[in-house]
């Protein structure tokens, strides 16, 4: 599904306000479904529902991020990646995602990409770039996402300072997600 410039413009733009809600301490990322130009789900990154946000220390391997190097611990991770959230929320409602498209504010790693392609999700909008930390696996990841559409999205990140984890404090929102001016 390749759309307009405009409407990637618009479906990121509420991926900057799913990711609002992620309580992970390092990356913040928002993710959303779109089937035939209806977003079908959404996903943010943090704990599962219930447990104590990773925010507040519920994750030992973002509470202890000095011990592991990037890409290393993620079997002690309790945090849900947006994309992950957004198929399984669609999958808790019943709701089909072959051939939608996702986009996403951080290009998946190489599990989401797995999972996307799995529940054959085939195109990838994606904000900012990630790029597989292990070089020996870099053409494997390569070669999962040429399965793909995948399209970088032209547009400015107002927020991403904190969305990379540089910033302390989160914008201020209300219930409904409203930044708060």
């Amino acid at each position: 599904m390749l759309l307009s410039p405009e409407k990637q413009q618009y479906y990121m733009g509420i991926a900057f306000a799913v990711r609002k809600r992620a309580n992970c301490v390092g990356r913040k990322v928002g993710a959303l479904l779109v089937v035939e130009n209806r977003i079908i789900s959404t996903g943010y990154n943090g704990t599962p529902e219930g447990l104590t946000n990773c925010n507040d220390g519920g994750c030992h391997r973002c509470a202890n991020r000095a011990a592991y190097q990037s890409s290393v611990g993620y079997d002690v991770c309790i945090c849900v990646h947006a994309e992950q959230n957004a198929l399984l929320s669609a999958a808790r409602f019943g709701i089909a995602v072959s051939g939608a498209a996702t986009f996403t504010t951080l290009k998946p790693c190489f599990g989401c990409a797995k999972e996307l392609f799995q529940a054959n999700v085939r195109t990838l909008y994606y904000l900012d770039e990630w790029v597989y930390p292990r070089q020996e696996l870099q053409e494997q990841y390569a070669d999962l996402l040429r399965r793909f559409d995948v399209i970088n999205v032209a547009t400015v990140d107002p927020e991403a300072e904190w969305a990379r984890g540089g910033a302390s404090t989160r914008p201020s929102v209300d219930d409904l997600g409203h930044q708060q001016l």
